[in-house]
């Protein structure tokens, strides 16, 4: 399987890129699962499309931001092109921390449980995740080493692990998973620890694979802030779920 290229059609004179269409896609899909979701959970509807309206813009600035901070040697010498994300160079760590940043500000305005929020919302980020990542398959980037495996990718000549693919179907099985768990969810924060536990697992395993990961030092930054993640939400799951278990047999 080989890239057919970044650029999906052109209009006027200019390409559209499948990086931004799928990136795209992926944000109006979670919009409008959250949007269905949302009295499920308590909140209006409304409010998620506000939500939505300072989310969009905030998380991609935060993704390109982190990419930039963490790839500072290929932007140092031209400023100008820390603006061109059409071509890729957006890390998901930075997007959910910028949309956090932006949830805390929304839920704080609208006096909703932020907690509340982050179940509704992953499930969608799930989602939106796994459509995103194959924008990485027509820029040819975010891939593996050489592999023999039958479902390798050509990139430059050389049969890599498609490493996009990998977390495109994990974060699509996670999507179906959390739903099915917020179905019979114990307590407030149980999804989205979840997520962030189940997405750390994948993300530090496939992040061993990829031949482009961001860097602190001699380490894999990717692989160091879901080991973190993992343990602290982890952590948070135990407590959420002792309290809700002390709850329980007080009210009895």
């Amino acid at each position: 399987m080989t890239s057919p290229g970044p650029v999906a059609f052109t209009i006027f004179g200019i390409d559209i890129m499948w990086y931004g269409l799928l990136i795209g896609l992926g944000f109006v899909l979670a919009i409008i699962i959250c949007y269905k979701r949302a009295p499920k959970h308590g909140i209006e509807s409304d409010h998620i499309l506000d939500f939505a309206i300072w989310l969009i813009p905030f998380s991609i600035i935060g993704a390109r931001l982190y990419y930039v901070i963490f790839s500072w040697d290929l932007y140092s010498g031209n400023l100008k092109s820390i603006l061109d994300i059409r071509g890729g160079g957006l890390a998901i760590h930075g997007g959910i921390i910028a949309g956090l940043i932006v949830a805390i500000l929304v839920c704080r305005h609208y006096k909703i449980q932020f907690l509340e929020m982050d179940d509704l919302v992953f499930p969608a980020v799930a989602l939106a995740q796994s459509i995103g990542r194959w924008g990485n398959f027509f820029n040819s980037e975010a891939h593996g080493g050489p592999t023999d495996l039958p479902w390798a990718i050509l990139v430059n000549g050389q049969y890599v692990h498609p490493t996009f693919l990998y977390e495109s179907l994990w974060c699509f099985a996670l999507f179906w998973f959390l739903l099915w768990v917020d179905k019979h969810r114990r307590f407030t924060g149980q999804i989205a620890c979840l997520y962030v536990m189940l997405y750390s697992i994948e993300r530090f395993c496939v992040e061993h694979l990829r031949t482009d990961s961001l860097m602190i030092g001699p380490f894999k930054q990717a692989q160091l802030l879901s080991a973190a993640a993992f343990f602290i939400c982890l952590a948070l799951y135990i407590y959420l779920n002792k309290k809700q278990l002390d709850k329980g047999v007080n009210e009895q």
